[in-house]
């Protein structure tokens, strides 16, 4: 179906503003929070609400079930970026992006072999989630400094255009795709890629590795997300479908970040005693 300029013009304003929103929290707030929070169901809304726009809520629904196991190649993406992506400056955001998309591409290639149900792709990514978190507890964390410069905004805005490309491919695919592969393409991290680049670009690898390691905490989130719409989109509709995955996965990550901050403040009174 021919797809409305109103559509597409909501699919670049959303896009954009969700990168630049991420790379303002990195900076002001903490690295560690932008990673929790590119967790949370930003992009893979995006590209689900718009396929199910453009196709049908069904096979949105459809798509949303895979999605649930295909979170697990976005978090061989970020792996692939973190082992690839060491250097800093172009030469490591490229080598960590090759990296990145070879780990992404065959671990889609070996779930898409599978048929997954609600159940087998959540179990399957929530054993991915302790793996990477585990393996990843080591990390050093880095905070990044806020530049005050008013340059940065235009590398910031020239790179947030790359979420919307991701957008416009994932929901152009779909079109021509299994729901299999519709729901891989919209667990791809729509949101944290260009996060990552922006960050390996202005403030070095370290931060990116930062967020890369508090990825697979906020993938919660999106797992009840998905859940969520793979249940209502076909009976609810998209709005209020969305709508309620977007509210559960609020409760989840509120939760998440309440125990979090409960067990540092345990540990930090371990310490005193």
């Amino acid at each position: 179906m021919d797809v409305p300029l109103s559509w597409q013009l909501a699919k670049l304003v959303v896009s954009i503003g969700i990168v630049l929103g991420l790379s303002i929290v990195a900076e002001r707030v903490s690295t560690r929070v932008a990673g929790l929070l590119s967790g949370y169901p930003l992009g893979t809304a995006i590209a689900l609400f718009f396929i199910g726009l453009e196709i049908s809520p069904g096979f949105a629904a459809e798509s949303a079930v895979f999605s649930l196991a295909g979170f697990t190649a976005t978090m061989a993406l970020g792996g692939g970026y973190l082992i690839c992506g060491r250097r800093d400056g172009l030469v490591g955001v490229l080598a960590g992006t090759a990296g990145g998309l070879t780990a992404w591409w065959l671990t889609s290639l070996v779930l898409t072999r599978f048929e997954f149900d609600r159940l087998s792709g959540t179990l399957v990514t929530l054993v991915a989630i302790f793996g990477f978190t585990w393996l990843y507890r080591h990390l050093p964390e880095t905070r990044v400094t806020m530049r005050h410069d008013s340059s940065r905004w235009k590398p910031l805005a020239l790179r947030a255009g790359l979420a919307t490309l991701i957008v416009f491919v994932v929901t152009g695919l779909a079109h021509v795709l299994p729901a299999s592969w519709a729901g891989m393409l919209a667990a791809f991290p729509i949101s944290m890629y260009p996060l990552l680049v922006i960050l390996h670009l202005t403030h070095g690898a370290a931060p990116a590795a930062t967020v890369i390691k508090h990825y697979p905490a906020g993938l919660g989130a999106l797992l009840c997300y998905a859940l969520c719409v793979s249940l209502t989109y076909a009976t609810l509709g998209l709005l209020w479908g969305t709508l309620a995955g977007f509210a559960v996965a609020t409760l989840w990550l509120l939760g998440w970040m309440r125990l979090q901050a409960w067990h540092g403040a345990r540990q930090r009174g371990r310490h005193l005693t």
